[in-house]
């Protein structure tokens, strides 16, 4: 279902939500740059964001939607973009890469979107390198007040792309709190209307996390299973 709605979108998406989002966007690209290095970013879609990171850093994009990568292996073509090493369609809940292979792993507007956004965390988590982050920006649906009452008059479109306005805190907190070595950094509001939040979430260092771990009982996180289909635009053999 996701795929299909964002295959319905790719041909207006930077029109129709490009301004609304830029704040987030750039936001969660600064937050991204301060630790730098190798980056993934989930849902890349048409690949907007990809202009805004520094050079000096190596750009893995993945998405779900092919006609969403041709968009950005377009921009990647038209624009020059040496620093993204990879485009490939694949399942951010399968993701091909080995264990702590990013210095930071960045999801817009992605994770209510998913159908399991508690696996999809514990796969960024995964690939996250020890001193590393997760970055997301995302819908976080109130509890109560005037904008509640506003989510749900919006919750009709929301569905549409996929996502879900009741999506709530108290769920990612549920989930750091299973995860060992994983804490949250920061919770910034944005625009539109604070709709939207960033959020940053540490990896610990691998002894840190191995104390964590041994006093928080939890399953391992299942190992990434490879991409749902060929990759399309890779820009690089290797990322």
């Amino acid at each position: 279902m996701v795929a299909r709605a964002y295959a319905r979108w790719a041909p207006v998406y930077d029109l129709v939500f490009g301004a609304t989002f830029a704040r987030g966007r750039g936001a969660s690209v600064a937050a991204a740059e301060r630790i730098g290095g190798r980056i993934l970013e989930v849902g890349v879609g048409t690949g907007i964001s990809l202009p805004s990171y520094a050079p000096g850093n190596r750009i893995c994009g993945i998405d779900i939607s092919e006609p969403m990568l041709r968009r950005a292996q377009e921009r990647v073509i038209a624009q020059r973009l040496a620093h993204v090493d990879l485009l490939a369609v694949m399942d951010a809940q399968r993701l091909a890469f080995p264990d702590g292979y990013f210095n930071v792993v960045v999801a817009q507007y992605v994770i209510t979107a998913v159908p399991d956004p508690e696996a999809t965390l514990d796969e960024f988590a995964r690939v996250t390198a020890a001193g590393g982050e997760i970055i997301l920006v995302n819908h976080i649906g109130a509890e109560r007040g005037p904008r509640r009452l506003f989510e749900r008059c919006f919750s009709p479109l929301a569905r549409r792309l996929g996502w879900r306005p009741e999506f709530s805190w108290a769920r990612l907190q549920r989930w750091v709190d299973g995860a060992p070595g994983i804490a949250v950094i920061e919770r910034v509001p944005m625009p539109p209307l604070g709709q939207f939040s960033l959020i940053r979430f540490g990896k610990a260092a691998a002894r840190d996390a191995a104390a964590a771990a041994a006093a928080v009982a939890v399953g391992t996180p299942v190992a990434g299973a490879g991409a749902i289909a060929a990759g399309a635009g890779t820009m690089a053999p290797d990322c």
